[in-house]
């Protein structure tokens, strides 16, 4: 989710684009460019009816009593979420065993990766706006995807430490801290969380105000390493949460909802 270069998110293409021509479609949804040749018919072009159903059904779309949208444990997505995440376990508990110093390290994104944007998206029609977001953000708890909570606080346990690296603004600090206590979440103190300031950029960040998301992760990821950690899994729902290094293995979550490059 918020995971842009200079705004708290700025998508390549609007999200309802999922399955469109006008880009190539990347594994797990989202395109991977939005700078492809435009349709030349409507044929070319996926009906914004059918793609939302495909994805609300791929969700498990269920309503609760305040009419408000949530994934199904029973979901095809949630197959997914815990395919991945039972990999994840086996890796990081045979990685543990060789810790000697005690300064392994998992590194988790938020948006669509530890905390469920799903009913945000459905509400807005899958259309970002910055101030609507941030009044969700401000006054929504949003689910923990399935199992993340447990996964990392069982990674915790283990011995490792755990880091979030978000796009979020540092003005959402309190709330996702927040946010990810109420849903079990190992602590996101200010040394754990990272959060995207272009205002004042991290002075570990060569490039500033004008970091890519992938700059962004992977300096943030590499300050890291400075401060003496081994980054043994790194967890996002995007290519670029995962791209430019500095983590010994990436965990992909799915997300057919948007694309952030």
């Amino acid at each position: 989710m918020p995971e842009s270069t200079l705004t708290s998110r700025a998508r390549k293409v609007p999200t309802l684009v999922v399955g469109v021509v006008v880009g190539a479609v990347v594994a797990g949804g989202g395109l991977a460019a939005a700078d492809a040749a435009a349709p030349r018919t409507d044929r070319q072009i996926t009906n914004m009816t059918d793609e939302v159903a495909r994805i609300k059904a791929y969700y498990g779309d269920t309503v609760d009593a305040n009419g408000e949208h949530w994934p199904s444990p029973d979901s095809n997505y949630a197959a997914q979420v815990k395919g991945v995440e039972t990999k994840a376990r086996k890796y990081l508990a045979q990685q543990i065993k060789h810790d000697r110093d005690g300064r392994k390290a998992i590194v988790l994104d938020v948006d669509d990766t530890t905390l469920s944007t799903y009913n945000y998206e459905l509400e807005t029609t899958f259309v970002y706006n910055p101030a609507s977001n941030a009044q969700y953000i401000a006054t929504k708890t949003m689910p923990a995807v399935f199992g993340m909570n447990d996964l990392a606080t069982w990674a915790q346990q283990q011995g490792y430490t755990v880091f979030y690296i978000t796009g979020r603004p540092e003005a959402q600090r309190a709330a996702t801290a927040a946010n990810l206590a109420a849903v079990g979440y190992p602590v996101a103190d200010e040394a754990h969380l990272f959060l995207k300031n272009t205002a004042s950029p991290a002075p570990y960040l060569a490039c500033g105000a004008k970091c890519s998301v992938i700059e962004y992760k992977s300096g943030t990821r590499a300050h890291i390493e400075d401060l003496g950690y081994e980054i043994v899994g790194n967890f996002g729902d995007q290519q670029s949460d995962l791209s430019g290094g500095h983590a010994d293995k990436g965990f992909k979550l799915p997300n057919p909802m948007y694309y952030l490059p």
